[in-house]
């Protein structure tokens, strides 16, 4: 042992003030999300033209579709154009950071999220929020022994509570609709890893688990597609290691579709979902717009061509 070295010591997180969600000024209200009929401005992106194609051949094949997002896709208000296309059987994978599982709660909980960091910080109050500290780590731990996923541990809890406005939830709608969604964190990125009941052993264990289920999912994706909408750093670094994984494991995973859709053309995304993992014989889009028209041009693309699909089919029948 040298000398003059002591050990490193521990701050007391069991100290931490908190206080309720319903004190705190929110600048994203339930109001502010969209409707599915809601009218936007529509995106001119040709990206987008070109992925609707990729996801409606994928889609008719029975290939997976997996959606990557960040937590700035919620607060933009884009949950329902996300929960409509797994209810039709479009998205069969929703992969999100811990911001996503956040905001998606406390949404679902008093429909209302996203507070003013550059105020809060200030004081130390940022992120000490009671109820969302202590829901989703409750539901996590719960989750770490039942060995399930942070995602569906997640939306389990918002399900069986029957939180106020759970039909606004991706994690909820995942769960009762039997989607897989995980939850892919980083410890001490997001405000949970903040609150006393905090288990980072449990947040290990469950997105450990979901990395895994996201890999299974990433396994099965030759001739299928994989959209990152709004993650800079976490889901494509995850995307690359899981494509890597089922490569090794013999899997083939080469013609694949890989879109980024987000604000910047940040380098993660562009090299590590776009570029690399087509380098076999796939085909990468990068689409820079922001996502309250983005989003909503391809969920409304996404549905014209379905409909498209099944008027053909319709036709066919006819002629018959």
């Amino acid at each position: 042992m040298m000398l003059g070295l002591s050990k490193p010591k521990m701050i007391d997180f069991n100290k931490i003030k908190t206080y309720p969600l319903k004190e705190r000024r929110n600048l994203v209200k339930l109001s502010d999300m969209n409707e599915l009929n809601d009218k936007v401005e529509i995106s001119k992106e040709k990206g987008l033209k070109e992925l609707t194609d990729a996801i409606i051949k994928a889609n008719k094949k029975n290939k997976k579709i997996i959606l990557m997002m960040g937590g700035h896709v919620i607060k933009t208000g884009m949950s329902r154009y996300i929960i409509d296309l797994m209810k039709k059987g479009i998205i069969n994978h929703v992969a999100m950071n811990g911001a996503c599982s956040i905001h998606d709660f406390e949404l679902a909980y008093i429909g209302e999220t996203s507070e003013d960091v550059a105020e809060n910080i200030e004081n130390g109050s940022f992120g000490m929020i009671e109820e969302t500290g202590k829901y989703l780590n409750d539901a996590i731990k719960q989750g770490a022994k039942e060995n399930i996923g942070y995602g569906e541990a997640v939306g389990r809890m918002i399900s069986e509570k029957k939180l106020k406005n759970k039909e606004i939830s991706i994690l909820a709608n995942a769960y009762e609709l039997g989607i897989p969604a995980t939850v892919h964190v980083a410890i001490g990125t997001d405000i949970i890893h903040q609150h006393p009941s905090c288990d980072g052993a449990a947040i290990g264990k469950t997105s450990y688990q979901d990395f895994k289920i996201f890999t299974d999912s990433v396994s099965k994706m030759d001739e299928g597609v994989v959209i990152n909408l709004g993650s800079a750093v976490i889901l494509p670094e995850v995307f690359l290691k899981a494509i890597t994984i089922a490569r090794n494991l013999g899997y083939k995973v080469e013609k694949i579709t890989a879109a980024n859709i987000d604000m910047f053309n940040h380098y993660r995304p562009r090299v590590n979902v776009v570029e690399r993992p087509t380098s076999l014989g796939g085909k990468g889009i990068i689409i820079i717009e922001k996502h309250q028209k983005s989003v909503p041009t391809l969920y409304k693309l996404i549905l014209e061509g379905l409909n498209a699909e099944q008027n053909d089919k319709q036709h066919n029948k006819k002629i018959r």
